[in-house]
This record gives C-alpha cells, structure tokens and sequence, in this order.
C-alpha cells in the first residue's frame, strides 16, 4: 500500500506515524511507500518514518502520487476541498475531521463494531469523533445483548483535544506566561463546561457529536442521548462517566463479562484498592479503559460506567490505522 498522511506534521498527523511505525495494526511491509503532506508552511521539510526521512509534499504533489490510502488529519475545511479529489483519483480516504461523518453515503467506522459498512467501493471513511470512538466501542456489545433505551455522558475532555493550541495555552498558563486563547477562559486549575461553539438548541457541537456519530455507528436513530462536554487540564486522555438505561433489566455478572471480552477494551475496576481508569494510565496505550461498573440505585434498568482512552491514539490515530488495516485485508 502507497499511504499518504495529510497533516503529517501536526499533532494528530505525528502520532498516526508513530501508530503506522508500530506495525501491531497494519504490518510495516505493507507500506510500501510513505508520503507526508502537509500544508505549504512545512513543504520541504522532513519527516521521519521508519528510519527514514521523507520530504513533505504538498497536497497537489501528493494527489498526483495517486496514494492507495490518504490519512487525513488536517481540519474539516481541507477534508472538504480535497478529499474528492483524492477520491477521484481512485484513492481511499480516512478522513479524521468532521467533514464527513455524517454523510449518509459515507461510513463511520470503529472497525471492531462496524468494519462491514466499508465496501469495495468505498472511497471515503469517516474517523469518529474521539469520545464517541471510546463510548461506542463499549457499549455496542451491551446494546446488542440488551437494546438501550437512553444515556447521559459527562465528558472530561483533555487539552489535546484542542489540538498543539491547547497544550500551548495549558503549558503557557501553567509557567505564568501569556497565553494565546485555544479556550475563552483560563484552563489551568480550571474546568471550562464547553467543547466547540454553541448550537442553536443550547449544546454544543462536541455534544452534539457524541449524540448523532452514536447513533450513526451503532445504526440506532431513536437512541436517546445527552451530553455534556467538560474541558479539563489534562494533556492526555479522554473520560467519560457513562449512565446506560436499558429497555430489560440486566445481570451485572453478564455485563461484566460482555466489557470484559470486549475487543480493545480493558476492564480496571477495583474500588476497594483504588483501581479504575484514568488519564494518566491511558496515555500512550491503544486500549479503551473501563471501570466503576455498577448498578444505578435511581433505577431498576440503569447502570454506570467509567470510561477512559487517549484521544490521540484510540481516539483517533489508532483508529484510522485500524480502518487503514481494514482497507489492506479487502486489498488482499
């Protein structure tokens, strides 16, 4: 596979090349060539990859080079404009951003739920959002052993979230520096109840992400969701407290085990020795973390859940890996 990265030199971009390096996904002999692009600011310069050094190209460059896959992680606006294109040129795009994602012709994939919605045919596959990518990978299996009525997720989202604009202004906050504003409010010791803009019915776009990307994957529309998004400082790792109401009631023996056998997903769920997932634990690693699963005492139905992933890798480059790994076995 000839696999082309766009925005191989921002934050996202530099960890899809470390996941693709790692070869536990898409085994390294598979790429048989590698090209990073990259806005006109970084064209030229150099970029690693397995032991090598590749000069970024730009995105006129890298559609002529006719990429088997384009990773794109380089904002919504440039996905629009160019991933057509790329298309057009019989490339497969796996697109990061949220340009794409709720096109109906277009599949949203977490591959261990839904691999099957990618086609021969396909040319363009929408990368989840990252909490979403960490909430559905959990409770698709639940919701195929006990269909769900209605969630309530709390988010604590971290500064990585927002991209190297956040982690400057947390980093820059943190030494007494002025900083310039990723957020309309200091981050440090501080959690700011908002992720992105607001929307017309008083949510915001994250929230409103995490309600309708779910709903997409696990092919759900009457799914009832709400959400709220926190921004907190933490470089790395995504969490969520997760309130699940099934339609039946459920043995929390058997939930246990559906987590637990879950692909992808590690349960730490240890109370009485102060085991449960958090952001410092899952940092670096591909894995979603679950803990703190209990009954809800407020209902018969109910159950509650913590739920902890790096949002740069499962969240999002590790997922577009795995998509990618998924294109090689259709190739193959």
């Amino acid at each position: 596979m000839k696999v082309a990265v766009v925005g191989a030199t921002g934050l996202v971009g530099s960890v899809i090349i470390k996941v693709l390096e790692a070869g536990r996904y898409l085994p390294l002999p598979a790429i048989t060539s590698f090209i990073p692009v990259a806005s006109a600011a970084s064209v030229g310069k150099k970029v690693a990859f397995n032991g090598k050094e590749y000069k970024v190209v730009n995105l006129d460059q890298a559609v002529n080079q006719k990429p088997d896959v384009a990773i794109f992680s380089a904002g919504s606006h440039t996905s629009e404009k160019w991933a057509p294109l790329f298309a057009d040129a019989g490339t497969v795009v796996i697109d990061n951003s949220s340009a794409w994602r709720m096109h109906t012709d277009v599949p949203l994939v977490v591959p261990e739920i839904n691999a099957h919605s990618i086609k021969p045919e396909t040319r363009i596959i929408a990368n989840p959002n990252c909490s979403t990518i960490q909430l559905a990978l959990v409770v698709a299996p639940l919701h195929r052993y006990n269909r769900i009525k209605r969630m309530v997720i709390s988010t604590y989202q971290a500064v990585t979230g927002s991209g190297i604009r956040g982690v400057k202004q947390l980093d820059n906050e943190r030494k007494g520096l002025a900083a310039e504003m990723a957020y309309p409010h200091h981050i440090d010791l501080n959690l700011i109840p908002q992720g992105g803009d607001f929307l017309d019915n008083d949510y915001t776009a994250e929230e409103m992400k995490l309600v309708n990307e779910t709903r997409k994957i696990l092919e759900s529309q009457c799914l009832q969701i709400t959400s709220t998004v926190v921004r907190v400082p933490v470089y790395g790792g995504h969490s969520m407290a997760v309130n699940i109401e099934f339609f039946k009631d459920y043995d929390i023996g058997e939930i246990r085990n559906i987590i637990k056998n879950t692909t992808g997903v590690v349960v730490m769920d240890n109370p009485a020795d102060s085991v449960y997932p958090m952001p410092l634990l899952a940092e670096g690693k591909d894995e979603v973390f679950v803990g703190r699963i209990r009954r809800d005492i407020s209902g018969p139905r109910s159950l509650d859940l913590w739920i902890v992933a790096d949002n740069l890798r499962k969240g999002a480059a590790t997922n577009t890996v795995q998509i990618a790994a998924c294109l090689h076995q259709i190739k193959k």
